[in-house]
């Protein structure tokens, strides 16, 4: 009896550690803005910082094979900002066992740049834009689920007389939005 509750007992540790390592998520990312403000009727640039789990990989925008699902950043649809561009950067090819040729894939920390235009008519204040990076993770034997990670970044609207100062020029240096 004793052995039996012992067993029990680790098989719901076991259980539990794995469940726990599972909800740790493989991507995480976060959102900047090039200025420290934006104005109305004007080009607001993004970066999209996400960092990829060391021992996972997550295809690139344009995968190797059309099977394969593409990372790709979507922006809510809102009033206020209109999605003008989205830049990637390019996948590293990397070789796995699974596959004859390397493939197209992310690792590490990967820089997403999105250029928004404001509407003209918005009025000076803070405003929301959400959106998702959207991904499938896999390690060097298998593939998670397809998921995505929310994202959302305050953008604060001043009148146009208000010079904008750039910040994280060291990040956005690494985009290239042409």
């Amino acid at each position: 009896m004793r052995m039996l509750l012992s067993g029990s007992f680790l098989l719901l540790i076991a259980t539990t550690v794995v469940h726990a390592q599972s909800k740790v998520p493989v991507v995480e990312a976060h959102v900047l803005i090039a200025t420290d403000a934006a104005h109305a009727n004007s080009s607001v640039k993004l970066a999209v910082i996400a960092q990829v789990a060391a021992g996972y990989h997550v295809n690139a925008h344009k995968p190797t094979l059309d099977y394969l699902i593409p990372t790709e950043l979507k922006m809510e649809p809102s009033e206020q900002f209109v999605v003008k561009s989205v830049v990637y950067p390019a996948g590293m090819p990397k070789k796995f066992e699974f596959s004859d040729a390397p493939l197209s894939v992310y690792q590490g920390s990967v820089v997403v740049g999105a250029v928004l235009h404001t509407a003209r008519d918005l009025a000076p204040g803070t405003y929301t834009v959400k959106g998702k990076l959207a991904y499938q993770a896999c390690s060097d034997h298998a593939c998670l689920p397809p998921t995505s990670v929310p994202l959302a970044v305050a953008i604060r609207i001043v009148a146009p007389n208000i010079p904008l100062k750039p910040v994280e020029s060291d990040v956005f240096q690494r985009i290239k939005f042409e």
